[in-house]
């Protein structure tokens, strides 16, 4: 099985790549390609796709939070819409890899889709454990950057799913 551990732009300036992989070497997985990179808009557009359900799960749950901090969220995202409010969310992620240069790293192992996923910790840097990439590298959280209107600067990404993963090595790799 394959996947792909992306080092994002706040990884790459603050020279974590040793350490990432490091720790990807030392949990027994095989690199088999790696390369730096500027994404493009065009393959981080096609890098962040979503069903259309996204958008208003994601705009319903900002809604949601900014109302129970007593909060405005068009202050924000200048919009109550929840499916506008989505896609601002992608758009922040869009931004954000486009930032600056990525390191992305194929794996192959055993079951690496899930050993990656454990080895980074939550999406959140707040609720990822000590001794995952994120809860030792990454101090922002999803409540902050929700609140400024931007992505979450977590150090990486890794592929969710055999299918996403197979898709994202394609975008980075171009097989």
């Amino acid at each position: 099985m394959e996947t792909l551990l992306m080092i994002k732009p706040d990884g790459v300036k603050r020279k974590l790549i040793g350490k990432i992989i490091e720790r990807i070497e030392n949990a027994g997985l095989e690199i088999t390609d790696i390369k730096m990179l500027q994404f493009t808009r065009e393959m981080a557009e096609q890098f962040y796709v979503f069903p259309e359900s996204w958008y208003e799960k994601v705009g319903n749950k900002l809604i949601k939070i900014f109302e129970e901090k007593g909060l405005d969220i068009e202050q924000v995202y200048k919009t109550r819409d929840p499916i506008e409010i989505g896609k601002k969310v992608r758009e922040a992620l869009i931004e954000y890899i486009l930032s600056g240069k990525v390191v992305a790293i194929r794996i192959k192992g055993d079951k690496a889709i899930e050993k990656v996923r454990t080895l980074i910790g939550d999406t959140d840097p707040l609720k990822a454990l000590p001794g995952t990439i994120r809860g030792d590298f990454s101090s922002d959280s999803i409540e902050v950057a929700n609140l400024e209107g931007r992505a979450v600067y977590n150090v990486v990404h890794a592929s969710d799913s055999e299918e996403n993963a197979k898709r994202e090595l394609k975008i980075v790799f171009g097989y």
